[in-house]
């Protein structure tokens, strides 16, 4: 009922939104705990959008909430379908605890007014609610403010105590019910004309009925898929939680569905948006739920109430429903993530501020989009410039790590060995040839080994951690290899695994780059890299008087490869030239 005033329903709206739908999710639905029905976030939402369009007081306002389950259920379900639930992936934890945060900020002061004794203005942006709340100060009334206060410190004390002690778990479930039970037993006591009441609630269960208003639907979408979205976001982040503390697996798609035909089923008996409860669910949980009978058992008491109590809620008072949701969404202000993300991220800390701001001052529907926004942006920047690293070989080892890790780390003149920590596509393939020319430029001289020569003569490209590579990439290593070609710098390969081998070579770089280039391990491509420099280093000291008779340099050293591997001069290991492993046999056809 409190989540229903907050949507700006009539109270017996949230009843429907807990019965019909409790069942129809216990049926259809993959958690074994999960609590579905009306929720805070979702309300406000609800509250935002419809304001907007028409007057709470007005039975379109009401047509269009129902209207608006029916379209959430159908979404969800289309996405189930399809397995699509895949995309929320996308959206980080720092942009989900941004937004809740400020969604609970917002959602508490909008539950202000039933403190105070006065009207405050129905808005989603902190502002025009601060100045509100401000501006009606003389109308201030204290009795429902003492009472609201009372009932929350109730609340807030027996939640603290249900989480400290466990043998006082049962009492999380019990603080709304003690809040009701407290307000509605003072209220008949001592009939305060000053303490606003839930009023007359209609008894029974809700009849069938067919949603209204398409006419409205279009300008609905927007809002349709952000409660989708958010209710994707809440109940399957919680059904999995549950699910592995369980022991069992949860079928997300599965999960999907099943909520969609809750929303569905809900919307033609007069149910708005429901989703999973993080609170009910919780308390489910700890109640030993075990089976989706709890939830068919839920529903069931729903209905007894709503046939045989609807006449007791009459007295509830408003204060003692606003208590409920501020203590509710208290725990979802998430100061202590900001803290977490400014020490460890402070990429992620800069989401959660961007999120967080915008959503307080610009409203929920901007603050998603700009989050989710910077989050893809994230995404797409991390993908565009993927991490690449300077490699060298750790000193009495065979093992090579990136030289900024491991200072200590060899390097060799006359050889650049590069790893690439991502997949090589259009969009970053352009980023990794820029740092590849960098490293030929700048890498550090001080740890560097073998024989001296001026320049690079090799880049070696260490592929393990590649997955992929599509064709525009191929072609642009096939300008890189020609570049490197017209100043004699050969590109080896080390390590690239099935898939992008059969890419390469079906694109003909293989036999571009040569066969004798690709190696199983980066310590094989080095060996042979520093004996080809070693030879270019002695023939540099003692040139050929007869050059121009001579073959192709790179022919040259091809034919010495089998004759002298010095392997102590190297620092490479006791390793002889028969426990050289190239990835591709020279001899092989292509």
């Amino acid at each position: 009922m409190s989540y229903a005033k907050l949507a700006g329903l009539q109270p017996i709206y949230g009843l429907y939104s807990g019965f019909v739908p409790v069942f129809v999710y216990a049926i259809f639905g993959s958690s074994r705990q999960l609590a579905t029905g009306p929720v805070a976030l979702v309300s406000l939402l609800v509250s935002n959008v419809l304001g907007g369009i028409v007057d709470s007081s007005d039975e379109l306002y009401t047509e269009l909430a129902i209207l608006l389950a029916l379209m959430v259920g159908i979404l969800e379900c289309i996405m189930g379908l399809l397995r699509l639930g895949w995309l929320i992936r996308f959206i980080s934890h720092s942009v989900i605890s941004g937004f809740t945060t400020s969604s609970a900020i917002v959602i508490a002061l909008s539950q202000a007014k039933h403190f105070l004794g006065y009207d405050v203005v129905r808005s989603s942006k902190i502002v025009p609610l601060a100045k509100s709340i401000i501006s009606g100060v003389d109308k201030f009334s204290w009795p429902p403010f003492v009472m609201g206060s009372s009932i929350l410190a109730v609340l807030l004390f027996i939640k603290h105590l249900g989480k400290s002690r466990k043998q006082f778990g049962f009492l999380r479930a019990a603080g709304p019910l003690t809040a009701v039970i407290l307000g509605t037993t003072f209220v008949k006591i001592f009939h305060p004309s000053s303490i606003s009441l839930v009023g007359e609630i209609p008894q029974g269960l809700p009849r069938f009925s067919i949603p209204k208003g398409f006419g409205y639907a279009k300008s609905l979408i927007p809002t349709a898929m952000l409660i989708t979205g958010v209710a994707i976001l809440e109940s399957v982040g919680i059904a999995k939680a549950l699910a592995a503390k369980n022991g069992y697996e949860l079928d997300s798609s599965q999960e999907l569905l099943g909520l969609g035909l809750a929303n569905i089923f809900g919307s033609f008996f007069s149910a708005y948006p429901a989703t999973g409860s993080f609170s009910r669910s919780a308390v489910s949980n700890e109640s030993g739920a075990k089976t989706g009978l709890s939830g068919i058992i839920t529903g069931i008491i729903m209905g007894c109430a709503l046939l045989f109590l609807t006449p007791l809620f009459e007295y509830i008072p408003l204060c003692s429903l606003a208590a409920i949701v501020i203590s509710a969404v208290m725990g979802l202000v998430d100061y202590e993530e900001a803290f977490f993300l400014w020490r460890v991220d402070k990429k992620d800390f800069l989401l959660w501020t961007i999120t967080s701001a915008t959503t307080l001052f610009l409203g929920i529907e901007i603050g998603v989009l700009v989050g989710v926004g910077a989050s893809i942006a994230f995404v797409i920047s991390e993908s565009a410039n993927p991490h690449t690293a300077v490699l060298g070989r750790l000193p009495g080892t065979t093992v090579y790590r990136n030289i900024q890790q491991y200072p200590e780390a060899y390097t060799y003149n006359g050889i650049v060995m590069v790893r690439i920590d991502a997949p090589i596509y259009f969009a970053n393939i352009s980023y990794i040839k820029d740092r590849l020319r960098e490293y030929e430029l700048g890498v550090d001289k001080s740890t560097r080994h073998g024989p001296e020569v001026e320049r690079i003569y090799f880049v070696i490209l260490e592929m393990s951690p590649v997955t992929y590579i599509d064709s525009s990439a191929v072609q642009a290593l096939k300008d890189l290899h020609q570049e490197y070609k017209s100043r004699d710098i050969q590109i080896a390969i080390s390590n690239p695994n099935r898939e992008v081998l059969l890419t390469l070579t079906k694109a003909g770089l293989v036999q571009l780059i040569g066969k004798e280039w690709y190696f199983v391990r980066m310590h094989d491509a080095v060996q042979v890299c520093l004996q080809h420099v070693r030879s270019i280093n002695q023939e540099t000291k003692h040139p050929d008087p007869l050059p121009v008779d001579e073959p192709d340099i790179f022919r040259r050293l091809l034919n010495q490869i089998e004759e002298d591997l010095s392997v102590a001069k190297l620092e490479s290991g006791d390793i002889t030239d028969s426990q050289l492993e190239p990835l591709l046999s020279r001899s092989q056809k292509s």
